[in-house]
């Protein structure tokens, strides 16, 4: 179909809102996901809430929406992610030969990530990167026109988590910058605190990843999907350092997702017999799009940023979508698909 067929039946679109995780280069299955979403000619999005990854995925689609539609958006995508590549393609954190030889993404035997990894416990940002350099700003710069972002109609929520206080901000349009961008995917053992009207932040991974409740409040879409890309179930116990570590990664940074889940789940089940906040929880219908890609990678592949890892990530995330949509399009608008009941067994 034509992108000015595409916009003719823009009103006869299933209206959505989405959930983006952060997780480094891992925010390439989001890509892909975003990637076959857009082209999907039944699908529209209200709002999306993203933290780190994610942010910087939402950002560039809705920038890039104003600037070319559907089109538009899955350009610069692209443009982005290949940037992202580009830009790391002469680093010295690459994988080892033996990883490469045996087709594992991880980083974990890299000598430079092991060098980086044991600096971060002597040292921080401020004596590493005093200047505080960041490549990611230029690249954002580039390719986000945020002008038109911050009065984009499609509703933007970014999270990132005030350092003083360990709460989460939600940023909306008129108020996301570039810095908005960068405090949002700020790891403070890489990165120098992001201040913002002198409020030093960190990642919003730490507080919302990513914010449901703007989605539940703001939003007149009852349909949230969750684009997930650190695994909540990881079936097996941690023995080893490495696997301690990367387990670690993924709990701490689901965990206050898993909490507004667990209060979705609850509240279904004490559904209150009036209109309110609480109401609005326990209606919002949720979905699901992952992949079991990310049970095979451990956290310092976060920080791959290989074209041909991304690629893989992409067609992974474009699979992904695809599966959800041809089996749970018809769900969309009627009813949840994401079994809420399993973070919150405990409550009967």
């Amino acid at each position: 179909m034509s992108e000015r067929a595409k916009q003719s039946t823009a009103t006869n679109r299933k209206q959505i809102n989405l959930a983006l995780q952060g997780g480094g280069s891992h925010g390439a299955f989001t890509w892909g996901v975003l990637d076959r979403l857009l082209e999907d000619e039944e699908i529209e999005l209200e709002a999306i809430s993203g933290t780190s990854a994610g942010a910087m995925n939402a950002a560039v689609v809705t920038s890039g929406f104003c600037k070319g539609k559907y089109d538009g958006a899955r350009e610069d995508l692209e443009r982005f992610w290949s940037a992202v590549s580009e830009a790391a393609r002469f680093s010295p954190l690459q994988r080892s030969p033996i990883d490469v030889l045996f087709g594992n993404w991880s980083l974990g035997n890299s000598p430079m990530y092991q060098w980086l990894d044991m600096s971060a416990k002597l040292f921080s940002p401020y004596d590493l990167n005093p200047a505080g350099d960041n490549p990611l700003a230029a690249l954002l710069a580039d390719v986000v026109d945020f002008d038109l972002l911050n009065k984009s109609p499609t509703k933007l929520f970014i999270t990132a988590t005030n350092v003083e206080t360990g709460q989460a901000r939600v940023f909306r349009n008129p108020d996301i910058s570039l810095d908005v961008l960068l405090a949002s995917a700020c790891l403070p053992n890489i990165y120098k605190t992001v201040e913002i009207d002198g409020v030093p932040y960190w990642d919003g991974g730490y507080s919302g990843n990513p914010s449901l409740g703007p989605l539940v409040r703001e939003c007149s879409a009852n349909d949230t999907v969750l684009v997930q890309i650190n695994p909540v179930k990881r079936p097996g116990i941690p023995k080893t350092s490495h696997e301690i570590s990367s387990r670690l990664n993924e709990i701490s940074f689901n965990s206050s997702l898993v909490k507004e889940l667990r209060m979705m789940s609850v509240i279904r089940k004490d559904m209150p017999p009036h209109q309110c906040e609480a109401s609005s929880w326990g209606t919002m219908r949720m979905h699901l799009i992952a992949s079991d890609v990310m049970l095979e990678l451990d956290h310092t592949s976060k920080m791959n940023a290989e074209w041909d890892f991304m690629t893989m990530l992409r067609d992974k995330g474009r699979e992904a979508a695809g599966v959800f949509l041809e089996k749970h399009r018809g769900d969309i608008g009627k009813t949840l698909t994401l079994d809420l009941e399993q973070f919150a067994p405990d409550y009967v």
